[in-house]
């Protein structure tokens, strides 16, 4: 059974973290089961974030009139938070790029060896 270490649990918590910054830069006007579904993550996860996010002041969480009957909230990066989501779009390219490239060896070799294989018959 795998039991993730405390490293691989804070990068997918700043994965998560990027992610919904990411997506709220671009639609502050999202709603919470639209941001769930566009992460496909569940309401209480994404409702958990946007709580740290809001605590850590990288985004503000405000609430306008819909319509008479309803209101909405609409998420908003801080200045802080538009700082910070460049430094971790920098981390979460360059951790992509990394997988990439180990991806690619292990392809590489995986064919090497069916080469191999291939020949011997």
């Amino acid at each position: 059974m795998y039991i993730p270490n405390q490293s691989s649990l804070k990068k997918r918590q700043e994965d998560a973290h990027y992610q919904v910054m990411h997506i709220l830069h671009k639609n502050p006007q999202l709603t919470q089961r639209e941001l769930s579904q566009k992460l496909g993550i569940s309401l209480g996860k994404l409702n958990y974030c946007l709580k740290a996010l809001a605590k850590k002041g990288l985004i503000k969480i405000g609430n306008f009139n819909q319509s008479n009957t309803k209101a909405k909230y609409i998420y908003l990066l801080t200045p802080q938070g538009i700082a910070k989501k460049t430094m971790m779009t920098k981390d979460f390219l360059r951790r992509k790029i990394e997988e990439y490239e180990s991806l690619r060896e292990e392809i590489n070799s995986l064919k090497s060896e069916i080469l191999l294989s291939d020949e011997k018959k």
